[in-house]
C-alpha cells in the first residue's frame, strides 16, 4: 500500500448520492413528512438511523464509482494495481462500515476505490489501515518473492496494524504475487516503460526505483 492522496468531492455528488441517501434512510425508519418521489416506498426496517442493519441500506454509492474510478486513476487503494476497464472489477468501499456509522453511508470521504477482491477480504473489518492515512515507508516490497513487508524502524504499533491489514487483505496471496511479478518482468524486458508501470503498478514502481533498480533506457 502507498499514501492515497483523498480527491475532491465532484460537484454531482450531492444530488447523486448524498441526498438520495439520507432520503432513503429517513424512510427506513418511517419518518413522517417526506415529500412523495416516484417508485415504491420503503419499508421501515428500524425505529432509530443507528438501528438500520448494514444489509439494509440502498446501494446508491455505486453512483459514485465513475467519478471515483476517474478520481483516482482506477487503481485500487488497497493492492495499488490498476483496474482494467473490461476484466477487473472496481467498487466503493467504506472505510468506515455501514453496520458502525450510518451518517457516513452516503459520504464521500468515506469512500475508497477498491476492486472487489480487496472489498470482499476488508468486509466490515476495521483493522486494515486507511489508505488516505498510509505513510511513506510503512509497506515495503520484497523484490524477491514480491511479498509485501513492514518498512524497517516503524514503531511496533504501527507495525503490528501494516501487518495486521497485509494478514486482513491477504496481499501475499499467490495471484498478488504473480501480478507484481508480472508487472516487473514486463518492465524489466522493456515491454513497458516506468512512466507506464507508474500508472498501473504505483507501488511496485516506487519500490524498484527506491531499491535502485530502475533499468537505464533512452525512452526512460
Amino acid at each position: 500500500m502507498i499514501r492515497v492522496q483523498p480527491a475532491d468531492e465532484p460537484e454531482s455528488f450531492e444530488e447523486k448520492v448524498r441526498q438520495p441517501g439520507l432520503r432513503a434512510i429517513a424512510e427506513l425508519i418511517g419518518e413522517q413528512g417526506l415529500e412523495k418521489r416516484k417508485g415504491r416506498p420503503r419499508k421501515v426496517v428500524a425505529q432509530t438511523r443507528e438501528e438500520i442493519p448494514a444489509d439494509k441500506f440502498p446501494p446508491i454509492w455505486t453512483e459514485a464509482l465513475p467519478d471515483l474510478m476517474e478520481a483516482y486513476g482506477r487503481l485500487c487503494a488497497y493492492i495499488c494495481i490498476y483496474i482494467e476497464r473490461v476484466t477487473g472489477g472496481g467498487s466503493v468501499d467504506h472505510m468506515l462500515p455501514k453496520s458502525q456509522t450510518w451518517n457516513d453511508v452516503y459520504e464521500w470521504q468515506n469512500y475508497r476505490l477498491a476492486c472487489t477482491l480487496m472489498n470482499a477480504r476488508k468486509n466490515h473489518y476495521q483493522d486494515v489501515l486507511d489508505p488516505f492515512e498510509v505513510e511513506e515507508g510503512w509497506f515495503r516490497l520484497e523484490l524477491v518473492s514480491y511479498q509485501v513487508i513492514p518498512g524497517e524502524g516503524l514503531d511496533p504499533g504501527i507495525k503490528a496494524r501494516i501487518l495486521a491489514t497485509i494478514k486482513r487483505l491477504n496481499l501475499n496471496d499467490h495471484d498478488c504475487l504473480k501480478v507484481r511479478e508480472e508487472y516487473a518482468k514486463a518492465y524489466f524486458d522493456g515491454d513497458i516503460s516506468l512512466d507506464y508501470l507508474r500508472r498501473r503498478a504505483p507501488f511496485l514502481a516506487r519500490e524498484l526505483e527506491a531499491q535502485g533498480l530502475i533499468v537505464s533506457r533512452q525512452e526512460e
